[in-house]
C-alpha cells in the first residue's frame, strides 16, 4: 500500500482506536493492541510477520521506559508516604502562591526536562500535580497541562536532550546559541500553551473535590515523623542530579574512568534505582505504613501503566513500518511555502503520524538540515522551527500520551484537551518565536 491510502489507513485507525476506548469503553492496552494487529493486516503485512512486528514495537518501547516506570512508582509511592511531596507543594504554593502554582510547575518542568527525558520527568514530578490539585482546589487538568507542556516543550527544544542536540547538529548550528534562542523560543511557549491554555481549560474541566480525591492515592497513616522541607526537595531533585552527571560525561568529559563512571550512575534507570535505594533508607523514620504495603500498591498500579505504554509502542511501530513518513517526505518537499513553515508542518506531521517526538526530529532535520544554505535560512531558525512542532499533537500512539493519561490521573478527552492540544498550542506559540527572531537575522548572533 502506498500513496494517500497510507495517510487514509492512519486517519481510520485512529478513528476506531478513539472509538474503541471512547464509545464502546474497551480498556486502552486491549483496544491499542486491537488495532495494531487489525490495522497491519489492512496495510498489507504479511499474517507471518505480523506477530513479530508488534511484539518487537512493544517491547523497544518497554526498554527505554519499562524499568523506570516501574521504580519511578515506587519513589513516589515512598515520597507521598513520607510527606515529602506535600512539603514541595507547600514550599511551592509559597513562593507562587496558589493562583500562579501552575506557572511554578510550568518553569520546573522547563528547568528539569533539560538534562531528564520527559516520561522520567513526568513520573518524577506526577505526585506533586496531584497534591497541588488537592490543596489548591484548581482543576487537575491545569496542573497536568502546565506540568506536560513545560517538560516536553523543553524536551523538544533545548539541548542537551537528544532531539534539539542532532537537530543543531543536522542543521550545522552552533550549540551553545542553539541552546539560548532555544530557551528564549520555549520559556514564551510553555507559559502560553501550558499555564494560559491549562488555565483556560482547566476552568471548564474541573473535577469535583470528590472526583479529585478519588483520583489521589487513599491517604497513608500519619508520618511518625514529619519530615523536612529541605528534605524533601534534596530527595526529589535526587535522580534529576544524578541524570545530570550522564550528560557532564557527555558534554565535558572526554573518555577515561571518570566519563565511563558518570555515564553509569547518570543512565535514568541506574539514576532512579539508586534514588529509590536512598528513600528506602532514608525515608524510613517518616513512614508508618509497611514498606511491603507500599510495594504492592506501587507494583499494582505501574503494571498497567507498563501495559498501556507498550501496547502504544506497538501501535507506534506498525504505524512507522508502514513506510507513512517516507511518502510524507517525498509530498512536502513538493510543496512552494516558506521554508519555516515547511519544516515546521513537517515536523508536525511527523509526530503525530510517528507517535515520537525524538523521531521527529531526527527525521525532519536529517532531510531538510542540509538544505538550509540552499534556502537562504539560517541552520539556527531552521532549526528552532523543526524543534518547535514537535511539542505538540501528541496521540494514542506516542508512549508518552498514555503516561501523561495515567499518571495524571486523567480520562481520554481530558488528556487530548490537556495535552495533545496544550502542546500543539505551545509549539504554534515557538513558531512565533522563531518568525520574530528572524526579524533580527544579521543582527544577532547566528541569525
Amino acid at each position: 500500500m502506498e500513496g494517500n491510502m497510507l495517510i487514509l489507513v492512519f486517519i481510520l485507525s485512529l478513528a476506531a482506536l478513539f472509538y474503541m476506548i471512547l464509545k464502546l469503553k474497551v480498556d486502552p492496552f486491549i483496544s491499542l493492541i486491537v488495532i495494531a494487529f487489525l490495522t497491519s493486516l489492512v496495510l498489507g503485512f504479511t499474517p507471518e510477520d505480523i506477530p513479530a512486528l508488534i511484539t518487537e514495537g512493544f517491547g523497544s518501547t518497554l526498554v527505554g521506559v519499562g524499568i523506570l516506570i516501574g521504580l519511578g512508582v515506587v519513589f513516589g509511592q515512598l515520597l507521598g508516604a513520607s510527606g515529602a511531596i506535600e512539603k514541595i507543594a507547600e514550599a511551592v504554593l509559597k513562593v507562587f502562591g496558589i493562583k500562579r502554582s501552575p506557572a511554578g510547575l510550568s518553569i520546573t518542568g522547563i528547568a528539569v526536562s533539560i538534562p531528564v527525558f520527559f516520561d522520567a520527568a513526568f513520573v518524577i514530578l506526577s505526585g506533586l500535580v496531584k497534591s497541588l490539585t488537592k490543596k489548591t482546589g484548581i482543576s487537575i487538568v491545569s496542573f497536568v497541562t502546565a506540568l506536560g507542556v513545560g517538560l516536553i516543550v523543553s524536551h523538544s527544544m533545548i539541548a542537551p536532550t537528544p532531539g534539539p542536540l542532532i537537530v543543531a547538529e543536522n542543521t550545522g548550528s552552533e550549540l551553545g546559541l542553539f541552546i539560548v534562542y532555544g530557551l528564549i523560543c520555549a520559556i514564551p511557549a510553555t507559559l502560553v500553551g501550558g499555564y494560559i491554555y491549562g488555565m483556560a481549560i482547566g476552568k471548564r474541566i474541573k473535577p469535583s473535590m470528590e472526583d479529585i480525591e478519588a483520583q489521589l492515592p487513599e491517604k497513608k497513616d500519619a508520618p511518625r515523623k514529619e519530615i523536612s522541607t529541605g528534605l524533601s526537595f534534596l530527595l526529589l531533585v535526587l535522580p534529576i542530579f544524578l541524570i545530570l552527571l550522564n550528560t557532564v560525561a557527555g558534554l565535558w568529559v572526554n573518555g577515561g574512568p571518570a566519563a565511563s563512571v558518570l555515564g553509569f550512575i547518570g543512565d535514568k534507570n541506574v539514576a532512579l534505582l539508586i534514588s529509590v535505594i536512598v528513600a528506602i533508607i532514608v525515608l524510613r523514620p517518616y513512614i508508618s505504613t509497611p514498606y511491603s504495603q507500599l510495594y504492592s500498591e506501587a507494583i499494582s498500579s505501574g503494571g498497567m501503566i507498563i501495559l498501556i505504554t507498550g501496547a502504544g509502542g506497538a501501535f507506534g511501530a506498525v504505524i512507522n513500518e508502514s513506510g507513512i513518513g517516507d511518502y510524507l517526505v517525498e509530498t512536502m518537499q513538493s510543496w512552494s511555502i516558506p521554508v519555516v513553515l515547511l519544516v515546521f508542518i513537517f515536523s508536525q506531521i511527523l509526530r503525530a503520524s510517528l507517535g515520537s517526538a525524538t523521531v521527529a526530529l531526527v527525521t525532519t532535520s536529517t532531510i531538510m538540515g542540509p538544505m538550509a544554505a540552499d534556502l537562504g535560512i539560517s541552520p539556527i531558525l531552521m532549526g528552532l522551527a523543526i524543534c518547535a512542532r514537535a511539542t505538540g499533537l501528541s496521540l494514542p500512539n506516542d508512549s508518552g500520551f498514555w503516561v501523561v493519561n495515567k499518571f495524571g490521573r486523567l480520562t481520554i478527552p481530558q488528556t487530548i484537551q490537556a495535552w495533545s492540544i496544550g502542546g500543539f498550542v505551545a509549539g504554534v506559540t515557538a513558531l512565533f518565536m522563531v518568525f520574530l527572531l528572524s526579524l533580527f537575522s544579521g543582527v544577532l548572533p547566528g541569525l
